[in-house]
């Protein structure tokens, strides 16, 4: 079972490859949504992916949620107030739960059904939304498919493509016990 997994996990990245080659090849004009921190650049450098849509949809143990144009899972956060305008998220929780970014102020999305937006965050960028959510990356998540910060805290959570959360920890892929130690609710 991980070897297919693992083997339609290739595969996907392998076409998300040829398609972002190919885009950026046209010279396509399609905004595109900041990737989360790595381990050689800050957390909101302005690292972009180039020519993938704002949002799009993979499938995962969780089942098909939504991603950025780079695969990258992005969370929506329970403190948060749906349509409110703003982000609950600053200061050391934007560090850890950096927000998922565009450089226009209507992102495109790719199979995702719910409504998506965009507004002011804390940091005056142009962060996603989706159905009035603002999204976030997980610090912890360090390629794409993986969805460590589902649960955290029993506050962070991956979205499906009409924008619902899926509640419950992941399977292969649970929060870590540091994750969860800073506070009751994932450090935030």
């Amino acid at each position: 079972m991980a070897i297919r997994f693992a083997d339609k996990f290739v595969s996907l990245a392998a076409t998300a490859v040829v398609a972002t080659l190919a885009l950026t090849a046209c010279g396509s004009d399609t905004p595109t949504a900041a990737g989360p921190a790595s381990s050689t650049s800050a957390a909101g450098s302005g690292d972009t992916a180039t020519g993938g849509a704002a949002l799009g949809v993979a499938s995962s143990a969780l089942g098909q949620i939504v991603v950025d144009g780079k695969g990258m899972s992005v969370y929506m956060y329970d403190k948060d107030t749906q349509n409110a305008g703003s982000s609950s998220c600053s200061g050391p929780c934007a560090a850890k739960w950096p927000a998922v970014t565009a450089e226009s102020d209507t992102p495109a999305g790719q199979g995702v059904t719910g409504k998506i937006g965009t507004i002011k965050g804390v940091d005056g960028k142009t962060q996603v939304t989706l159905n009035g959510w603002p999204l976030y990356y997980f610090a912890g998540d360090s390629k794409a498919g993986d969805t460590n910060g589902q649960g955290v805290g029993k506050i962070w959570w991956v979205l499906t493509a009409d924008g619902a959360k899926i509640g419950g920890a992941a399977s292969s892929a649970a929060p870590s016990s540091a994750a969860e130690s800073s506070s009751d609710d994932g450090g935030y």
